[in-house]
């Protein structure tokens, strides 16, 4: 078999807010690749990336797809994997593991409402992984679109660099085509072929003078990047050539320098054969990005893995995913080296190693088997007995360990039990194997109550999960109300010594610490803690039990047994016996310390506040605001943008349950909303007292 040029291989994902037009898009071009001879629309429930039943009643994308197609550019036939992401934010794990693995971005902006909320988000988790970025401004055809403002939008809110490269001609019901500025050419597509056909003409005259302008400031955008192409411009920028314009937007889209910017309408099949053609100018290929990094599991060394066939095999799991005829597919990254179907991997977070007995190319969800994928690919396996999200795989004789990836904490949990009893075993392999796919959905049981308490992301998360639920896993259950996911903090620091004995016959347990425990310092999160011990009054090899014994009671605060995120512990002093010490005995000691030493800390209640973007219209800005204050709202802005004014505000989220219904009532369902989380803040303390007596917490500490 010939070795694949990775140059002709594109790994891309479509990002943007909720109802930006993304699986659209990613619709449009899997049926100008030839890949589906159907157009899939998201409104009629037939898209063919949003696969999942509750996708397609809710016309909502909830699971990131993969898909991968061929289009040719330039006469060559370049290979692309396409990940189409959810907008909507409980969902926004699955971006975040999506951008972990691909290589570029397609961002997707409405042409009417711009840089919205999860726009934000979305661009900034791209900018966590580094992935370059081309912009693409859909809907072109609908009233109130502006190319320009949606260019200030993202040149002011996402402090990008935008640079055009198309313009639109006409907006909203005159939208004909677009201007390409490097060619300086007008394109105009057929309704008839539904697009697939489309004519190069001249740029019509009333357009000429905005499209010099236009070209003037690409080229000198362009030039800036690049000298040899900055003495041209100098000399006479008419030299440039199309091909030197294109090499250098390459360049500095790679490096994030600067965001082309296109146009479009994907929905009446507008500009998307334009945008599959940058999506091959202008993003990385697998050898752009380069070696990946990671680390020699014994020494801690870095180490660099080429994406080379020719390497020992690294690849990142990034989504495992339940198939009811396959079993569990786990999704790949190939960085470097090959899989083959039948073969062994090893996994780096268990340490054992896994056979993977089939290899799928993945198109939504339906696979396509392979025996072999290369460095630079993306697939799906079956076969594993252990794995989760963020895994490393490779060779068994080369072991690396690849970055993992970071995800939130969930903010809002559910009590559910079955409807009938002889349902528990079933609802608890349907959440083993849900949590498994989400790393933001965690399952656990209340040792009080002894109920099975779900947490994730938002109420549209579990509600989904539900769904899921008793759709896959054919469970009913019955749900309690939605609980917010309290954290405790300490706010004073205070010393203790504490000492811990037991005698019982034969040999007992002693040890004797003297500790400060108090708030981290800044900029510090998690166990901070600080050995000062001198001379040797505790031997080494009992500090690290001692740090143990803190991590662990981290878990069980003082007031109701919430989590305490941060925590700084000084170790100063303390004694051991030459017979009676040992590890177990410094760490019981250290949890005895910790529940003595945080009742005194002036224990606080924290609560996740959300960040709320409500767009209305001026009718209805008082009720809205008046409402927003009732819930203990801080508003921070309120800003027009066409013709609507935008709220934004942060909110407790014990405050926001049903908020939606409430919003629609106020403004006879005109105004929108998205909530995502902000930070976690202090409870006031009458509302604290009430949230302690209801988990039967302690409420004298406060």
């Amino acid at each position: 078999m010939a070795k694949r040029d990775l140059t002709n291989t594109r790994n891309i994902g479509i990002m943007a807010h909720i109802d930006a037009g993304k699986t659209t898009t990613s619709e449009r071009i899997l049926f100008y690749t030839g890949k589906t001879h159907r157009m899939g629309e998201v409104h009629d429930g037939a898209a063919t990336m949003d696969w999942m039943a509750q996708e397609q009643e809710r016309g909502i994308t909830i699971t990131s797809a993969a898909t991968f197609t061929e289009w040719k550019y330039n006469d060559i036939v370049h290979q692309i994997n396409i990940i189409d992401t959810p907008g909507h934010v409980d969902f926004t794990v699955e971006v975040e593991r999506s951008l972990r693995v691909l290589d570029g971005a397609v961002a997707t902006f409405c042409a009417v409402g711009g840089v919205e909320a999860q726009s934000e988000t979305v661009w900034r988790q791209a900018e966590k992984y580094g992935v370059p970025k081309i912009a693409f401004i859909n809907k072109m055809d609908r009233a109130g679109a502006d190319f320009y403002r949606v260019y200030n939008d993202i040149k002011e809110k996402l402090g990008a660099n935008p640079v055009p490269v198309q313009l639109p001609i006409g907006a909203e019901e005159k939208f004909s085509g677009i201007v390409d500025l490097i060619r300086m050419k007008a394109i105009y597509w057929h309704n008839e072929s539904m697009g697939a056909d489309y004519d190069i003409a001249e740029i019509p005259e009333e357009m000429m003078e905005i499209s010099r302008e236009w070209r003037d400031k690409l080229v000198e955008s362009v030039a800036e990047q690049d000298e040899e192409l900055m003495e041209k411009f100098f000399a006479d920028s008419d030299s440039i050539t199309v091909d030197e314009l294109i090499a250098v937007i390459r360049k500095a889209t790679i490096t994030g320098a600067i965001i082309p910017m296109l146009c479009g309408s994907a929905f009446k099949n507008k500009g998307v054969q334009t945008l599959l053609d940058a999506v091959c100018a202008f993003l990385p290929n697998p050898l752009d990005i380069g070696s990946i990094e990671g680390k020699n599991p014994d020494t801690g060394e870095l180490m660099e893995r080429k994406p080379s066939v020719d390497q020992p095999l690294a690849a990142l799991a990034f989504k495992i995913a339940t198939d009811p005829f396959v079993g569990r597919l786990c999704f790949i990254r190939v960085y470097s080296g090959k899989i083959d179907a039948g073969s062994y991997v090893l996994n780096m977070r268990t340490g054992k190693k896994e056979r993977i007995s089939r290899l799928f190319q993945m198109h939504a969800n339906k696979q396509q088997p392979r025996d072999v994928i290369e460095a630079g690919d993306i697939c799906a396996a079956v076969g594993f007995k252990d794995i989760r999200t963020g895994d490393t795989l490779c060779s068994l004789d080369h072991p690396i360990i690849l970055e993992s990836m970071t995800f939130p904490e969930p903010v809002i949990g559910i009590a559910i039990e079955p409807k009938t009893q002889n349902d528990i075993d079933k609802l608890s392999n349907g959440l083993q194997k849900l949590a498994e796919e989400d790393p933001t959905f965690q399952v656990r049981t209340d040792e009080d109550s002894g109920q099975t308490v779900i947490r994730g992301m938002g109420e549209l998360h579990l509600e989904i999960i539900v769904d899921r639920l008793k759709r896959e896993f054919k469970v009913e259950c019955n749900q309690g109300a939605p609980q917010v996911a309290y954290k405790e903090a300490i706010t004073k620091e205070v010393e203790l010594r504490e000492v811990f004995k037991k005698q019982t016959g034969g040999r007992g347990k002693f040890a004797d610490i003297s500790v400060k425990v108090g708030p981290v310092d800044e900029g510090v999160t998690g166990l901070q803690f600080v050995d000062n011990i001198k001379g040797g009054t505790i031997p080494r090899e009992f500090i690290p039990a001692v740090e143990k014994g803190f991590k662990e009671s981290l878990n069980n605060g003082p007031l109701a047994g919430f989590k305490i995120e941060n925590l700084k512990v000084t170790l100063i002093d303390g004694s051991f016996h030459p017979v009676d010490s040992d590890a177990l005995s410094f760490e019981l000691c250290a949890k005895q310390a910790f529940r003595t030493a945080a009742s005194k800390a002036k224990p606080v209640l924290l609560e996740p506040i959300m960040k709320v973007e409500v767009v209305t219209p001026d009718d209805y800005m008082g009720d809205i605001v008046s409402d927003l204050n009732r819930r203990r709202g801080h508003v921070e802005s309120m800003d027009s943008k066409f013709g609507a004014r935008v709220i934004k505000a942060k909110v407790p989220l014990a405050e926001q349950f049903g908020y939606v219904t409430t919003l629609r009532t106020l403004s006879s369902g005109r105004a929108t909303s998205s909530m995502e989380f902000s930070h976690y803040a202090e409870v006031p303390k009458n509302i604290a007292l009430a949230v302690l007596e209801g988990v039967k917490g302690r409420t004298d500490l406060l």
